[in-house]
């Protein structure tokens, strides 16, 4: 319950928008999704996942190919700036490898 408290707080603050949509993190215990959002026409423009994939590794590293993944498809929809929308989780370990990941293949936030 209280991480649903703590995604509504941080979710109340941030809006995506058709010339910076929001880049929404989920990492459960096994596997790790993001996805780009525009928010005003409620539309998902690009989505990157581990589920389905044989990956290995730990899942920091796993995050950092999500990141990667998701900053490529994002380039393709031609979007260049995005909100970063972090959930309930502390911006540590596995969000900061999938951000630094998305950073280092261009992607601005």
């Amino acid at each position: 319950m209280k991480a649903e408290y703590r995604a509504n707080r941080t979710r109340a603050k941030i809006h995506g928008t058709a010339k910076r949509p929001r880049l929404s993190v989920h990492v459960s215990n096994l596997h790790v999704t993001a996805q780009v959002i525009d928010d005003d026409n409620r539309v998902t423009l690009a989505y990157a996942t581990t589920v389905g994939k044989k990956l290995s590794g730990t899942k920091t590293e796993k995050a950092a190919v999500v990141g990667k993944e998701i900053a490529e498809k994002a380039k393709k929809a031609k979007i260049k700036t995005v909100v970063f929308d972090r959930g309930p989780k502390a911006y540590a370990g596995h969000l900061s490898a999938l951000a630094d990941a998305a950073r280092k293949e261009g992607l601005e936030f």
